[in-house]
């Protein structure tokens, strides 16, 4: 494989995340990647501040609820040859700063998270079971939706309804020097788990984005 994997401008992964990945909506990005073959673009990483503050202080308390940052989406193309995307991740984790790294596979998508595994990942299980407020044939995200309409106006508006959220295999991941991840293992809050099988379902990723060359 003739591969690299670079910083890039955040419109850069705009195309690939409405259209090429399975949520088709834009997430929080503090940090993007693209894995090139030569100067095309074959694949997109980003990594963002996660939603929920909650899940920031859950992970090692709140003293380092500032450090945790989620990789929420990950996409390539498709039939890249094999450990593409071990190769994707783990050389984006190098360029990352000093962080605690979390990330899902979402079990609705028949996901159960074999590139953290391969890229050495703590699993700490699943996340909780609970349900959301979603707008009828939209995929907005619950917390945006929660963010611009009242409970109560949710309650009375048949546009909306009250969902159980899938549940998501959680990875977490430690990016430091010695001393800080032995400190972040120590604190963390969540139980170590063995790493889930099972089959995986591929999503369709073959839509072909505009632009695929690096834009200089």
């Amino acid at each position: 494989m003739n591969y690299e994997v670079k910083s890039i401008d955040h419109y850069e992964c705009k195309e690939w995340l409405l259209y090429k990945h399975y949520a088709k909506r834009l997430p929080s990005i503090s940090y993007s990647f693209g894995l090139f073959d030569y100067n095309i673009l074959i694949g997109i990483c980003t990594i963002g501040k996660p939603p929920s503050p909650p899940l920031c202080i859950g992970v090692c308390g709140q003293s380092e609820s500032e450090y945790v940052y989620e990789l929420n989406r990950l996409v390539v193309n498709e039939d890249l040859p094999k450990n593409s995307l071990s190769y994707f991740v783990s050389r984006v984790l190098k360029l990352l700063p000093s962080m605690i790294l979390v990330s899902y596979a979402d079990t609705s998508q028949h996901h159960h998270g074999y590139i953290y595994q391969a890229t050495n990942w703590i699993y700490t299980g699943l996340s909780d079971k609970r349900t959301e407020w979603r707008l009828i044939g939209s995929n907005k995200h619950s917390k945006s939706i929660c963010d611009s309409y009242s409970i109560e106006e949710m309650k009375n508006d048949d546009r909306f309804e009250m969902v159980e959220r899938p549940r998501k295999h959680r990875y977490i991941y430690f990016i430091g020097n010695k001393r800080q991840i032995k400190k972040w293992k120590s604190m963390l809050n969540y139980k170590i788990e063995p790493y889930p099988k099972g089959e995986n379902k591929r999503y369709d990723s073959s839509y072909v984005p505009l632009v695929q060359t690096k834009l200089f």
